[in-house]
């Protein structure tokens, strides 16, 4: 099945659009999330050049952001450009755990392949293998406990029409 951007914005906006007010767009040059504003009714996922997997990570960080952060220019979180230091690439793999362990389960409910992520060209752009593990063991949480309530709808939505029937196991998910 065909993995285009098209498709998940719609699938999104059907989803999210009355039920949260935020609608997913797509293809500027940099992913960034806005909440509505006198010229916007409803909060903006902006995902970049209309690659598929950065709107399943963007969306991701929606899902994790609470009603507060919600309400603020890229859920009010700091990002520092490619050419982290070793520490601040520690720090940004701690606050990426949870958004890329959706990401995996939403790239599995999609039949997409999923990249871990560095973001961080000056260091060869690898994640560390404990954030790696990291990752995998907060998927594995997600799994055995289930997903906080928009993930949760999201992921219903890309398996019902990516996968219909086939429910997500932790034993799709490999190192």
């Amino acid at each position: 099945m065909q993995h285009s951007p098209e498709t998940l914005v719609k699938l999104f906006n059907q989803t999210f659009i009355n039920t949260y007010n935020t609608e997913l767009i797509c293809c500027e040059e940099e992913p960034i999330y806005r909440p509505t504003d006198k010229q916007h009714p409803h909060h903006r996922i902006i995902f970049a050049h209309g690659f598929f997997a950065s709107a399943l990570h963007e969306i991701s960080h929606w899902c994790v952001a609470g009603k507060e952060r919600r309400l603020l220019e890229d859920f009010g979180y700091w990002y520092e450009p490619d050419g982290r230091s070793e520490e601040r690439q520690a720090e940004f793999e701690q606050v990426e755990v949870k958004p890329q362990a959706l990401e995996w389960i939403f790239s599995q409910s999609a039949n997409f392949e999923f990249h871990f992520s560095a973001d961080n060209i000056a260091l060869n752009n690898q994640p560390s293998e404990p954030f790696k593990q990291a990752v995998y063991q907060q998927v594995k949480r997600y799994i055995e406990h289930g997903l906080p309530k928009r993930a949760q709808m999201w992921s219903n939505t890309l398996i019902h029409h990516y996968r219909p029937g086939k429910v997500l196991s932790l034993k799709e998910f490999n190192l």
